[in-house]
């Protein structure tokens, strides 16, 4: 006896239902490229040569070869015979290539702009999460630096170690010359002013 769902699966391959007509997307292997009516380019060599273009348009060079094309344009058209002038006085045709410059020289200067925007917006969140790292570095290291002073607060110093020293030396010098009084060895061993010397 056939499982039921073996049954379902083949009555659905032999009646020719959909899989048939329609071809399954395998997954292990990448999509065929579509075709586009528009061109393709890279944004980022577009970006790239957007940004090297408004960068010469804002240099001075650019302006003082832009003055020269412009006046020698100007001076041909002006004193140039008249069979040779391409552009009579209105300079309509001038005034059509600076209008073409000019529209194409606002977009690629806008998209070098957000270019520059995003990778400030990339370099102030990446300054801004390493200020966080810096607080936080610093934080940890003062509240460590406080209970190291904190610790440090309850270890005996150098000078009062020295000082407990002094006491028990000259209390051993006096027991090797014979005076017993009511001091002890240890300075906790005195009656009277047994915090004199302490820290």
């Amino acid at each position: 006896m056939v499982p039921e769902r073996e049954t379902t699966t083949r009555e659905r391959a032999t009646s020719g239902a959909t899989a048939s007509s329609r071809a399954r997307a395998r997954l292990d292997q990448p999509r065929a490229p579509r075709r586009r009516l528009l061109p393709e380019w890279d944004p980022e060599s577009f970006g790239r040569l957007s940004e090297r273009v408004a960068r010469f348009l804002g240099t001075g060079r650019f302006i003082v070869w832009m003055t020269v094309v412009i006046i020698l344009w100007v001076v041909w058209n002006v004193s140039a015979p008249s069979g040779l002038r391409f552009d009579e006085y209105p300079f309509i045709f001038l005034t059509l290539m600076l209008s073409l410059q000019a529209s194409y020289a606002a977009p690629l200067i806008l998209l070098a702009q957000n270019r520059q925007d995003d990778r400030d917006r990339v370099n102030l969140e990446q300054d801004r999460k390493q200020n966080e790292r810096s607080i936080a570095d610093t934080e940890y290291l003062t509240r460590e630096i406080a209970a190291l002073r904190i610790g440090l607060g309850e270890v005996a110093t150098r000078d009062w170690i020295r000082s407990e020293l002094q006491d028990l030396v000259r209390d051993l010098e006096e027991r090797q010359n014979g005076y017993h009084g009511d001091r002890g060895v240890f300075p906790a061993d005195r009656s009277a002013g047994r915090d004199v010397h302490d820290r």
